[in-house]
């Protein structure tokens, strides 16, 4: 599947999953002054920003060191993946990835990763690239662009929640499951396809 700048952010929106992840958000910063709450949002996704970033860039250069191929990260990203998509359909009482619920200010984890930079962000990421490495600066884009709509996303979390109510929220969430689902079965069949070429 050959992906577009546009492709490639809903792509990344739809694993960052910015409004999937209001609950998540609002439950780990229930501690935290409203005033100071902004200012933790952008500092998490800063942080999940610089983390993708990372892995977009030299995270080719990691998976030759360790020996890996495109069918392999493609295979496994989208087992991830799938396995993400299902938590969004079907949630779990701890949410997503397990949130303890303690009031403390949380720091990078859970919110900056693995809720933004997650698994399945990360094998995404480095997807992009290894598919098309000459068009850096458009994935670059795509991901500054996803980073901009979470940030947005999530400092509005509390006033969203109260527009749409909980299921509205809920109901969105698992749509975007639904979909990545779809992305996911698709990225492991293109991974079977090469395999299959290769032997």
């Amino acid at each position: 599947m050959e992906y577009s700048f546009l492709s490639a952010t809903v792509l990344l929106l739809l694993i960052t999953d910015p409004l999937g992840n209001i609950p998540l958000f609002i439950g780990c910063l229930r501690g935290v002054a409203p005033q100071r709450r902004p200012v933790v949002i952008l500092r998490e996704v800063a942080i999940a920003f610089a983390i993708l970033l990372v892995f977009m860039v030299a995270g080719n250069g990691f998976l030759r060191m360790m020996g890996l191929t495109d069918t392999s990260l493609r295979i496994g990203g989208g087992i991830v993946l799938f396995l993400i998509a299902l938590r969004m359909i079907f949630p779990t009482p701890g949410g997503l990835f397990g949130n303890d619920g303690k009031n403390a200010e949380p720091l990078i984890v859970p919110l900056a990763t693995p809720a933004l930079a997650g698994p399945s962000a990360l094998a995404t990421v480095m997807l992009l690239t290894s598919q098309a490495p000459g068009r850096m600066i458009e994935w670059i884009g795509a991901l500054t662009v996803t980073m901009v709509v979470c940030a947005i996303v999530l400092v509005l979390a509390g006033r969203i929640q109260q527009w749409l109510g909980e299921r509205v929220v809920t109901a969105f969430e698992r749509l975007m499951g639904l979909v990545l689902v779809a992305i996911s079965v698709e990225m492991i069949l293109g991974g079977i396809k090469a395999f299959v070429h290769q032997l």
